[in-house]
Order: structure tokens, then C-alpha cells, then sequence
């Protein structure tokens, strides 16, 4: 049949179909490397604090092969931070680490935190695209183990703290940091039980701690014998129940990933998906997270990776984000 002959329904077709695929050639061989740094200011410090820059990564799903994504990460270290947050899912493939330590490595020194996110204990897999718009995914028994002990040994040698299911502390640049996080909520690890006792714990050990630094006082961000402090938590995925637990332990500032920002994106409507219960409309970015009378920002970042599986993004490029900490008004 020619296309003169061609029905009005057979051309909407046709042109449907036509514009599926250039879709799916942008997002797969385009967009799914059209790395991008965001950028943003957050005022949680005191005011006359200096700023704190706070490279945030997450999602690298990383494979050994992978080596334009490394040689871009590697670049950020030009941005000369003071604290890197790595949110988790660094590992996409069995050695995965090959990749991360070569992407990772310009950082050895520069003070960092991290999480495990679900793909840094099991490998990716093959399996129905179409099953991630059904609602949050769940762990696939035939899924590969990974060895998530050597991606902890090397952070350990960049210097870089694990916050899962517990907390640390860091000063930078003149301000006290507290941080706490907890392990995979995807996979149902995180143990936010644990975080009240870990925070107790971590300001006995703390000389300038409890007595000197009322609640009440932390809250207000106001410094106490001139050390100002802030509050941090820390998830791979963003569930509310995680959220609403950080804002009640007196978080200022929560970073997470997971969500890839959605990954296949509508323009003007955006995520069609977020991977986990928050709502679409802080799927990636910073926005302001509110519960009961209290409040933090949030920072859920697109991420930089996909499945190898799924190696697609659509509307949403994969990205790291630069948050300068900056003195409240």
C-alpha cells in the first residue's frame, strides 16, 4: 500500500511510531550522557558563617566500561568542595568498583559521607522496562550480590564517613557538623530506631556537646561558645517515613537519590514516576520538606546512572549538584 493511499488513523500511527523512536534515540544515545551540574544555595549556616560548598552524588550505577561518565566525574574535583555526600547505587555491575575507584579517586582527602543504596548490594538484571511505571520496585531474588565490602574499603580510604543506620561528626570551615543517615529504605534497611541512640552517642563523645549545645540552641543555628552547628541527614531513597524522622531529630538539611529524577520525564508535566512514596513534585531538586511544625530542605538529586538495562533518560539528564551552604537570613 502506498502512503497515498494511507488511512487518517494509519498515518497518526505511523507518525506516532516515528516519533517513539526519535524519543527513544535522544534519550538513550543523547541525554542518557548529557551530564550536568546543578547548582544551588541553601542559607542553614549562621549568618556570618562562611560558605560551605557540598558536592552532592548520587546514582553512578557504575560499570567498568562506563568511561566518559568517569572522566566527568573526575572533573567536579576542580570544584575544589569542602564535603562530598555520596546518596548511594554507586555499583552497576559486578565490577563496578573498577570504575568507581577511577572516577572517585580525585577526592581522596577532601572530607566526605556516604549511604548504601539497594544496587550497591545487588546487580542490575534484566527485566520489563514497563514494570518501573507500576510503582516502587522490589528486590528480584535472582539478583547477583555485589561486594559491597570493597566499595566501603575504598570510601574508608578517601577518608569518607559511613552514616548507615548511624552518625558522625565533621567541622568545616569553622562550623559543626552533625550527620546522621540511615542504610537502603528501599530494601527496608534503614533502622531509624537507631538514629536517636547514634546522635545521643555521638554527642557524649563530643567535649563542646550536650551540655553546651541545648536543643533549643541547635535549632535556632546559633553558635554556642563560637561554634555554630548543623544538622544533616542523609538517605538513598527519599520515603516519607525516612523525611518525616530526620525533620524530628532536628535535621536542618536531608539529601537523598533513588528517584533519578523520574528518569522518562514528560516536558510541562514532568516525572511520570518517582520510584518511592514522596510526591512528584520534589522528585528531584531542592525543595522545602515540612512536617508537623518543623521543616528542612531536601535535596533529591536526578542522579548521574541507569540500569545498564535501562541505559535511557528522558527530560531528565543525569546530574551531580553543587549546594553552596550559605548564612540564613
Amino acid at each position: 500500500m502506498s502512503g497515498s493511499t494511507l488511512s487518517p488513523a494509519a498515518r497518526i500511527a505511523l507518525a506516532i511510531g516515528a516519533a517513539a523512536a526519535v524519543a527513544l534515540a535522544w534519550g538513550s544515545l543523547v541525554e542518557r550522557t548529557r551530564w550536568t551540574l546543578r547548582r544551588a544555595d541553601v542559607p542553614v549556616l549562621p549568618a556570618g558563617a562562611a560558605p560551605i560548598r557540598v558536592l552532592h552524588l548520587s546514582d553512578l550505577h557504575m560499570a567498568p566500561w562506563q568511561r566518559d561518565k568517569q572522566d566527568w566525574v573526575r572533573s567536579l574535583a576542580g570544584l575544589e568542595p569542602d564535603l562530598i555526600v555520596d546518596t548511594g547505587d554507586n555499583l552497576g555491575h559486578e565490577r563496578g568498583i573498577e570504575g568507581v575507584r577511577r572516577a572517585l579517586e580525585p577526592f581522596r582527602g577532601i572530607p566526605g559521607v556516604f549511604v548504601n543504596g539497594s544496587n550497591d548490594y545487588f546487580g542490575p538484571v534484566v527485566k520489563n522496562p514497563f514494570l518501573y511505571f507500576g510503582g516502587p520496585s522490589t528486590h528480584i531474588p535472582r539478583s547477583k550480590p555485589l561486594d559491597i565490602g570493597e566499595l566501603h574499603e575504598f570510601f574508608a580510604e578517601l577518608g569518607w564517613h559511613d552514616l548507615d543506620n548511624t552518625a558522625a561528626a565533621l567541622d568545616l570551615r569553622g562550623t559543626h557538623f552533625e550527620f546522621f543517615g540511615v542504610d537502603d529504605p528501599h530494601k527496608g534497611y534503614d533502622r531509624l530506631d537507631l538514629i536517636t541512640a547514634a546522635i545521643d552517642e555521638l554527642r557524649a563523645e563530643d567535649p563542646l556537646g550536650d551540655e553546651t549545645w541545648p536543643d533549643a540552641l541547635r535549632r535556632a543555628q546559633g553558635p554556642v561558645n563560637g561554634r555554630p552547628t548543623v544538622t544533616v541527614g542523609v538517605a538513598h531513597a527519599p520515603y516519607q517515613r525516612v523525611l518525616n524522622s530526620f525533620v524530628n531529630h532536628g535535621a536542618q538539611l536531608m539529601l537523598a537519590g533513588h528517584t533519578h529524577g523520574g528518569q522518562v520525564c514528560l516536558p510541562g508535566f514532568g516525572a511520570l514516576v518517582t520510584n518511592c512514596d514522596i510526591p512528584r513534585t520534589q522528585v528531584s531538586g531542592l525543595s522545602t520538606w515540612r512536617h508537623g511544625l518543623r521543616s528542612a530542605y531536601l535535596n533529591v538529586s536526578a542522579g548521574l546512572g541507569t540500569s545498564i538495562f535501562a541505559p535511557v533518560r528522558f527530560a531528565c539528564p543525569p546530574e551531580a549538584t553543587l549546594l553552596t551552604l550559605v548564612g540564613a537570613e
